[in-house]
């Protein structure tokens, strides 16, 4: 079973009525809700920007096998010491799913070490066309080759990323944009994934495709492994195999 946390601010559905009724329970409420209904979900806990100190705490993040990360508004109010225990635990074999403005998030830009928050971007309700040219990718199965969100924030290139280890998803924009919209890294033992659409003011996380999409990265997501720290010594490590240099000018020490 796959231990799952969401991390959503919770800041737009608390202060604003639009975003709260197409989003009653939060967004990590509705990405909750679907998520658990797939058999290969165990655990899912919840994270808020008002809880997170406590709700990310190094023994919830232990025991998680992938975070789902969604934030807009107040990426600079995360706190910084659990940023830290993100970067860590994804180095370690987590699984990090980031979600549409989590692009701009401290631990994916931390990880992905490039300025990952810039990209062209309008607020204009265009169509957007997805399509999937990775059909034989596990994120990817259960769906056709393109498919439309009737109304989403545009995102357009140039975008901030590094070059993504896998290209999962293009996007086509009405007002002409296109836009690098799903793509995988790996970072030490962690798989990460990024998914542009969703912007809070849509009920992109209700479209039965989007909804997929998500709980397919979930399992490609989840480590072998909850733990996977690789042992690299402690400095100056003897060596495993018994060997003399040619001029005798220096001994090893030896493994007991």
């Amino acid at each position: 079973m796959i231990n799952v946390t969401i991390y959503n601010e919770f800041v737009h559905e608390t202060t604003h009525e639009s975003v709260r009724a197409i989003y009653p329970q939060g967004i990590h409420g509705t990405i909750k809700a679907f998520l658990e209904k797939d058999s290969a979900i165990g655990k899912i806990r919840c994270a808020t920007l008002a809880d997170h100190r406590e709700a990310l705490s190094q023994e919830v993040l232990d025991d998680t096998d992938v975070l789902v990360w969604w934030g807009h508004m107040a990426h600079d109010k995360v706190d910084d010491a659990v940023v830290a225990k993100v970067i860590r635990r994804v180095l370690d074999g987590m699984g990090f799913i980031v979600l549409h403005s989590g692009h701009a998030s401290k631990p994916f830009q931390r990880l992905l070490g490039t300025d990952t928050p810039l990209l062209r971007w309008r607020e204009a309700g265009e169509k957007v066309r997805l399509w999937n040219i990775a059909k034989n990718h596990p994120i990817t199965q259960g769906l056709g080759e393109s498919w439309v969100i009737p109304h989403d924030e545009t995102y357009g290139e140039p975008f901030g990323i590094p070059n993504p280890d896998e290209l999962i998803f293009i996007s086509w924009f009405q007002g002409g944009e296109v836009f690098r919209s799903g793509a995988t890294w790996r970072r030490g033992e962690g798989k990460i994934f990024y998914f542009q659409n969703g912007h809070e003011t849509f009920p992109i996380y209700h479209q039965k495709e989007v909804q997929l999409v998500i709980t397919n990265a979930v399992k490609w997501a989840n480590p072998c492994q909850r733990h996977c720290a690789v042992d690299r010594g402690k400095g100056n490590d003897a060596p495993f195999e018994k060997y003399e240099l040619e001029d005798g000018s220096f001994t090893p020490v030896t493994r007991h």
